[in-house]
């Protein structure tokens, strides 16, 4: 059985109806968060240059952040950088990634461009997370210790099946979908902490898109391009480190996003530095900790995520975000983790803050061991402070909060985050009626209407 044939299959199938109430709440969710950083991450430099480089001409999809409108194969690049370029979206702990930036950006252009309804979106979002994360179960965890972008070189698959979904393209169709962007999928992670890591993201929303567009219109492609001898599992993962079997298995039972379900990010950094961070503002407030009492700081998290977050010092705003050091230092400093930490890169950027200079020499990381937690957990944190007097601090987190399902972020705190993203872009009356209407979005007559609320 082809893992294209039988996921294009099972996507084109999906119908709303079959959707559990559970998973139409964290699909809306899910578009909250993101439409929420894609506002805000509208006004950084790398979806501005993106867009300057593409040169986009007019069209009927929103580039958020403004009134332009674009094609939808360029709103979805554009969109889709903006979506990434803060690190503050959602993430996923099947994929190993984030899983609806790669989705959304294209499926909400083409939902523009087709006036399809709230309920077509959903289903269709629902349906590429499915597909994306099916695939993930095949490939880990190697595929993300490799090197691979899993954001990017597995999501551009959920874009796939969900383009097609709301084209409405057949089973074969999808399944052809799916084969053309196992050509696409791209994204090492070499280029995190540069304008790159946040591109992947913006190629991948396109490229999804674009290989449902090309399916609709007959476009060939081999259904068998992940069993193939050189094909996506072979030339990613190698022999020995995939199991094909396990993309098929379980499809809906339950869905992924309902569990493990998606992360909402708290903090606009590496989600990987999200436990530690966790405990060290934890810790920090309630002992009233001050940086002039602090002679040391310890933290430990997974081996996996402390390989591309281990930088003791960050050369750019970027770069930060993936310093386990720098935003620790930053936890310490200021009680917080908040966008204006990662932002600038003239002398007043806030990695070059001489305060943080001072610190950052005192932070130690190191991968934590089976001793301090169970060896099936990659998401726990641990930190330790030895403050000058000799007394000694120590903070643990199992995973960070809002990690999964099982463990949401309150509804007040995602309003809060949708807000104070939104109003980087948008007037904060027009916040609180955004909220409602996504939150009900399954009632939206037409998706090109509801993104005329959105323009700056």
């Amino acid at each position: 059985m082809q893992i294209a044939t039988e996921l294009g299959r099972r996507a084109a199938a999906l119908r709303f109806d079959d959707l559990p109430p559970e998973a139409v709440h964290w699909a809306k969710v899910a578009l909250l968060d993101t439409i929420g950083v894609t506002l805000a991450g509208a006004r950084e430099q790398a979806p501005q240059r993106a867009a300057l480089a593409l040169a986009a001409g007019p069209g009927p999809a929103l580039v958020f952040g403004g009134r332009e409108r674009a094609g939808i194969l360029d709103a979805a690049l554009i969109n889709g950088v903006s979506s990434h370029v803060l690190d503050f979206d959602d993430c996923n702990n099947t994929i190993g990634g984030h899983p609806s930036v790669p989705i959304l950006p294209g499926l909400i252009a083409l939902a523009e461009r087709d006036n399809s309804t709230g309920r077509d979106l959903l289903v269709a979002y629902v349906a590429g997370f499915e597909t994306e994360t099916r695939i993930a179960r095949a490939v880990h965890f190697h595929h993300y210790e490799k090197g691979w972008h899993p954001t990017a070189t597995l999501g551009v698959f959920g874009a796939a099946a969900a383009a097609s979904r709301l084209l409405g393209l057949d089973g074969e169709r999808t399944a052809i979908a799916i084969a053309i962007a196992a050509s696409f999928a791209s994204g090492i992670k070499a280029n995190f902490g540069t304008m790159v890591k946040s591109l992947h993201v913006g190629h991948c929303a396109r490229n999804g898109l674009y290989a449902a567009l090309l399916a609709s219109h007959g476009f060939t492609a081999n259904a068998g391009a992940f069993e193939h001898p050189q094909g996506f599992l072979e030339v990613f993962n190698g022999a020995g480190n995939y199991d094909a079997s396990r993309a098929l298995a379980g499809w809906g039972e339950p869905f992924d996003i309902v569990v493990p379900g998606i992360a909402i990010k708290q903090y606009p950094c590496c989600g990987s530095t999200h436990p530690a961070l966790d405990a060290m503002i934890a810790l920090v407030r309630r002992h009233q900790v001050v940086p002039d009492q602090v002679e040391r700081i310890e933290a430990w998290i997974h081996a996996r995520r402390l390989a591309h977050t281990n930088r003791p010092q960050p050369a750019s705003a970027l770069d930060s975000k993936f310093s386990l050091q720098y935003c620790l230092v930053r936890a310490l400093l200021d009680r917080q983790i908040v966008l204006e930490q990662f932002e600038g890169d003239g002398q007043d950027a806030g990695w070059r803050d001489p305060r943080v200079a001072g610190l950052l020499g005192r932070v130690h990381v190191a991968p934590y061991g089976d001793d301090q937690f169970d060896p099936s957990n990659h998401f726990g944190g641990e930190v330790k402070v030895t403050l000058r007097d000799g007394r000694v601090l120590q903070e643990k987190v199992e995973q960070p909060l809002g990690r999964t399902s099982a463990n949401p972020l309150p509804v007040a705190r995602l309003r809060e985050k949708f807000a104070a993203c939104a109003q980087r872009a948008l007037p904060a009356g027009r916040i609180a009626e955004l909220v409602a209407r996504i939150e009900a979005f399954e009632t939206e007559p037409d998706v090109g209407a509801f993104t005329r609320s959105l323009e700056s």
